[in-house]
């Protein structure tokens, strides 16, 4: 099947090709012929009701030097594309917003972006988690400080961090005891204007914070777990952790069956879910990545897999 497949991403001159989950998904598409479609968020645009895009076709090499080649930008409607993978890491910021309004009406006149608009507004990558309490550690969302106060020393030993972070940033450990406590809470809370999560510690951090991926809502058999660095309680890669692969747990799959349906069900065909230990702590699904680490520990083609359940939705 013949798909013109269009990629909303960070600048592809400033990826990382070893790592680049983006760039996985690229090779996997062109390797089935697809033609590319390269877009960076600020060149998406409406004219009157249509959206459009000033996009490059380009073409894609496995390698670490000279790794995509593009032919001069050409103004399109994105309702011309098959298909488009919002791949935009955040901040997710009124931009990000104003980026899924346009997308949502290259989605209305047939085009199939993934993950869905509204969905991507929807979903939090922190908050999604409270639609499954039975997943979670206790935890708390709000903005008030005494409240996190009381919650730290219900529960002695606390995660508290940004709903609209990622890679790790301004995450914090906090216990009753702690001397910095009050700053701590002034300053990611910004003296209670800013609402944030709170959940409890979970100690098995130690062993990892594992990364699995779900393809519409059915898990790929195994796990990044990524590895806090000495001295850490982030395992983030983008914090100094290192990535190791495993095979899921039976608990692993059993949140899966919990979260999965709700994915399908939103129209999220990509996402990454995050386990420590036996809880769920984020569901993200703006820019999910570890498919590239996985691939190689594995022998997998987990980029191929989301093209043929693209290809099959569109076929639908």
């Amino acid at each position: 099947m013949h798909i013109k497949l269009g990629i909303v991403m960070d600048h592809i001159d400033s990826i990382n090709t070893i790592k680049d989950s983006s760039f996985a998904m690229l090779l996997a598409a062109q390797k089935r012929g697809w033609p590319l479609y390269y877009m960076q968020q600020s060149d998406i645009y409406m004219l009157g009701a249509t959206a459009m895009a000033s996009a490059k076709v380009i073409k894609v090499t496995d390698s670490t030097e000279n790794w995509y080649e593009a032919q001069p930008a050409a103004d399109i409607e994105l309702a011309s594309l098959d298909a488009i993978l919002m791949r935009k890491d955040p901040p997710f910021d009124i931009e990000y917003i104003t980026s899924t309004y346009i997308l949502e009406m290259a989605e209305r006149e047939g085009s199939l972006i993934v993950n869905r608009p509204a969905s991507l507004r929807d979903a939090n990558e922190k908050m999604f988690i409270t639609h499954f309490p039975q997943c979670c550690t206790p935890m708390m969302v709000t903005s008030k400080p005494s409240l996190i106060r009381q919650f730290i020393h219900d529960q002695k030993d606390v995660i508290v961090k940004p709903l609209d972070g990622m890679g790790g940033e301004s995450i914090f450990r906090l216990t009753p005891d702690d001397p910095n406590i009050s700053v701590i809470l002034e300053t990611i809370t910004q003296r209670g204007h800013k609402t944030i999560m709170a959940q409890r510690f979970i100690p098995e951090i130690t062993a990892g914070d594992k990364r699995i991926l779900l393809i519409n809502g059915e898990p790929v058999p195994y796990a990044l777990a990524r590895i806090p660095a000495q001295g850490e309680t982030r395992g983030n890669l983008a914090a100094g952790g290192s990535g190791v692969g495993i095979e899921l747990t039976e608990r692993d799959h059993w949140i899966c069956q919990q979260v999965g349906p709700k994915l399908r069900e939103m129209g999220i065909l990509f996402a990454g879910i995050d386990v420590i230990g036996d809880y769920l702590t984020e569901i993200n699904i703006t820019s999910p990545t570890c498919i590239r680490e996985l691939d190689k520990q594995f022998n997998l083609n987990i980029a191929g897999q989301l093209m043929d359940c693209i290809e099959l939705q569109i076929k639908h």
